[in-house]
């Protein structure tokens, strides 16, 4: 019994004394983060000397040859590009579109949704048939909707605290709605902005053509535009009121691009993986600045912290600036594709693309009840100083997604910060780098930073 106690006890102290030394370590890549963090710096370059970086376009050729320049200069042990081809969507010049009601033309905010084609040289004009889902659209049928345009206007409901979820649900209008509308007849479709916001910023997006069904033009139109011209149709009769729209974009061969990769070689495990990573390219209507250049600039700056603070790593950690998440989702396919051809042993793939908000935690995809109980028992704890301790089971991120079909074996997770503000600037002209905080972004480098480090140390089957 007595050697019982004294194996419990022993156990007891060992587990404190590495708690201690996790507490220590945690510690330096805060205070390297908020003392010396260089995320912001490279965001401000990313967004004011490159811009928008739509895939294929010249801004995202630039991005990728900044990106290994930027890992290059930190000496990672590997930096290299992984070739992909990825689609190219241009939007043209600025879209148009007014409601006409009578012979009075009201000017409202649209913006083309990511893949779709244009409208006449001439625009568009047809009467106007509104729906709040995709289901009333199917109860409406041809009879009503041929010949003209759909205005999906299922708002985005407010009562879900993490927003994220509001956007999903919100968000099958905009992927799905302009080709169920042309099953129908129609002959376009507006899509009310998948915000919580009112505001003449309208959101853009992709959406997503069925095979074999006619493509048509579709526009995302502002909040407040949406609710305008739904209470115009509430209160005439609708023949009265139309709806006109002109855009000028298109869909050229795909180009050569490329995800940027930084690597740190694990002492102990070097053909072991730990990847953090984001997307470098982003909309066209502002800079990407919180999509998602926070995600590459946060996933770069984890790589940097270790290294300043003489972190050593068991297992190899890599920075991956993943290409084409926006509109195509190649750049996470190829990285997955990759892996598994050359029979790489990931152990985890973090994900930042939710912004670079306030950190409040990571979610544990698929995660069983077990597991989650385990990692809140180990990590928790260490987290909770520094309010990033809310470790649930939820989504990790679309570009680490393929890992899972290739890689069965590795753990899928989300960095999540504070959702509150994300949907007010998601894929607007608002996306910017002004609308970024410096401490936040750096906090939330310092959070992935730690859970990198204590799934290194402790893994994620405890």
């Amino acid at each position: 019994m007595m050697k019982r106690y004294l194996l419990l006890a022993a156990l007891f102290l060992s587990a404190t004394a590495s708690q201690a030394q996790d507490s220590v370590i945690i510690r330096k890549f805060y205070d390297e983060a908020l003392v010396n963090g260089q995320a912001y710096e490279n965001l401000r370059y990313l967004c004011k000397k490159i811009g928008q970086r739509l895939s294929g376009s010249p801004g995202a050729e630039k991005a990728v040859t900044w990106s290994k320049k930027l890992m290059d200069s930190y000496g990672f042990d590997k930096v290299y590009l992984q070739e992909v081809m990825v689609p190219h969507w241009v939007r043209g010049a600025k879209e148009q579109a007014y409601i006409i009601d009578g012979s009075k033309k009201i000017s409202v905010p649209i913006a083309a949704l990511g893949s779709s084609i244009a409208t006449p040289a001439n625009g568009i004009t047809a009467n106007i048939v509104e729906v709040k889902s995709l289901k009333e659209l199917e109860t409406l049928g041809e009879s009503i909707i041929k010949g003209k345009i759909v205005f999906f206007n299922g708002a985005f409901d407010q009562r879900f605290i993490e927003t994220g979820s509001g956007y999903g649900a919100a968000g099958i209008q905009r992927f799905a709605g302009p080709s169920a509308a042309a099953k129908y007849g129609a002959v376009g479709a507006i899509v009310r902005s998948i915000t919580p916001a009112l505001d003449d910023y309208p959101h853009t997006g992709g959406t997503v053509y069925v095979d074999g069904v006619k493509k048509i033009p579709a526009a995302a139109i502002s909040t407040l535009a949406a609710n305008k011209l739904s209470n115009m149709l509430r209160l005439r009769k609708l023949p009265l009121i139309k709806f006109y729209f002109k855009q000028n974009c298109q869909t050229l061969p795909d180009v050569k691009s490329y995800n940027v990769i930084g690597e740190i070689k694990g002492s102990e495990n070097p053909n072991k993986f730990i990847t953090v990573g984001g997307h470098l390219d982003s909309w066209d209507l502002a800079e990407g600045a919180h999509d998602d250049g926070t995600g590459v600039v946060q996933s770069v700056e984890v790589l940097r912290i270790l290294k300043a603070t003489g972190y050593k790593p068991k297992n190899s950690i890599r920075a991956v600036f993943f290409m084409n998440e926006e509109n195509g989702h190649k750049g996470g396919l190829k990285y997955a594709e990759q892996a598994a051809a050359d029979k790489e042993e990931h152990i985890a793939a973090i994900e930042t693309d939710e912004g670079g908000f306030t950190p409040r935690g990571f979610s544990f995809e698929d995660a069983s009840p077990a597991l989650l109980k385990q990692i809140n028992a180990k990590f928790k704890g260490l987290l909770e100083p520094y309010e990033a301790d809310r470790l649930v089971a939820g989504g990790s991120g679309t570009d680490i997604e393929p890992l899972k079909e290739t890689i069965p074996s590795i753990k899928l997770i989300g960095f999540r910060p504070d959702s509150q503000r994300y949907f007010d600037i998601h894929h607007t002209a608002n996306d910017v780098f002004e609308n970024v905080n410096k401490r936040e972004l750096h906090l939330g480098a310092a959070a992935i930073a730690t859970m990198v480090y204590l799934i290194d140390q402790h893994g994620l089957n405890l």
